[in-house]
């Protein structure tokens, strides 16, 4: 009889077990070490989640800005841990202590070398199934942003320097 190797399945514990400062994330039961970010990278992550926030406060909005690194728990098992670049959550009974118990409305990724991948395939359909209402990917190499409407069931591709339209609000653009 052969014997059949058993795949390693993680859970959420695995994840908090790591050493510190070392980040990773949970995708149905795969553990994904993620690099350092590049200063390119946290430039696009403070500029967005600016542009972001102040759209709020000047709207007198009810959802809350969340920057990396912020726990995301997708789905009600311990199978699934992911940390968006940018949480955006308008539901206040989500969000506890430890992050975000179910999918934030909006999610941005940006894309690094080592994540294009995650943020193209696997994390798009993960977000999609979980329930997110919208999905950016901002790639930085070929700048451009990727914005995927769920709720309307439309992908469109928008260049560096061209202003993005936010699904989730009404007359709301973005020019990364």
């Amino acid at each position: 009889m052969d014997a059949v190797r058993k795949e390693e399945s993680y859970t959420i514990k695995d994840i908090y077990d790591l050493p510190d400062g070392e980040r990773a994330e949970l995708i149905d039961g795969q553990i994904y070490y993620m690099a350092p970010p590049s200063t390119k990278h946290q430039r696009l992550l403070n500029f967005i989640s600016t542009e972001i926030n102040l759209y709020i406060r000047n709207n007198n909005g009810e959802c809350e800005v969340f920057p990396a690194p912020f726990a995301v728990f997708l789905n009600e098992n311990d199978k699934n841990y992911v940390e968006p670049d940018i949480s955006v959550i308008c539901d206040k009974d989500k969000i506890t202590d430890k992050g975000c118990n179910g999918a934030p409305d909006w999610i941005i990724e940006i894309v690094s070398p080592g994540s294009r991948q995650m943020d193209y395939y696997k994390k798009l359909f993960k977000y999609r199934t979980a329930g997110v209402r919208e999905y950016w990917v901002v790639d930085p190499d070929k700048q451009i942003v990727t914005v995927y409407d769920f709720e309307r069931d439309n992908m469109e591709e928008y260049p560096f320097g061209e202003e993005v339209p936010v699904g989730i609000y009404e007359g709301f653009w973005i020019k990364v």
